[in-house]
């Protein structure tokens, strides 16, 4: 696997398609602080750590509205291995104007857009949350 916070989010988009509770992923300390992220903001329920005497495994709870639908519309993944992309301080992208969010890795920790503009801290945008 080349690329583990693609499969993170696919693993998320696909577990949501086929109408699951949960679904189960390989944990790293980016993905766990991503899951926390998701979690403070409302997208996911919980998130649980498993040992299983490797790397571990993280296993998130899905939130559905009333009608069934996800509380996730769409995720997708901005910074790739092929083409990194970066932004200043100053310069940080918005989801859905505001209405979504953008995880970013920085010198400061994973955050998202919104406390990154508060630090005015740049760094590597991971993916667009809404």
């Amino acid at each position: 696997m080349s690329d583990p916070i693609a499969d993170f989010l696919t693993r998320i988009r696909n577990a949501q398609q086929a109408g699951h509770r949960r679904v189960d992923i390989p944990a790293s300390k980016l993905k766990r602080a991503m899951s926390k992220i998701l979690v403070d903001k409302g997208y996911i329920s919980k998130f649980i750590d498993i040992e299983d005497g490797k790397q571990g495994i993280l296993r998130l709870f899905l939130k559905y509205d009333n009608y069934g639908l996800p509380v996730i519309r769409d995720m997708s993944r901005v910074s790739k291995p092929g083409l990194r992309v970066y932004e200043g301080g100053d310069n940080i992208p918005r989801a859905q104007n505001g209405l979504g969010i953008v995880i970013m890795s920085t010198s400061k920790g994973v955050m998202t857009d919104k406390e990154a503009r508060k630090l005015n801290v740049g760094g590597e945008v991971l993916c667009t949350i809404y």
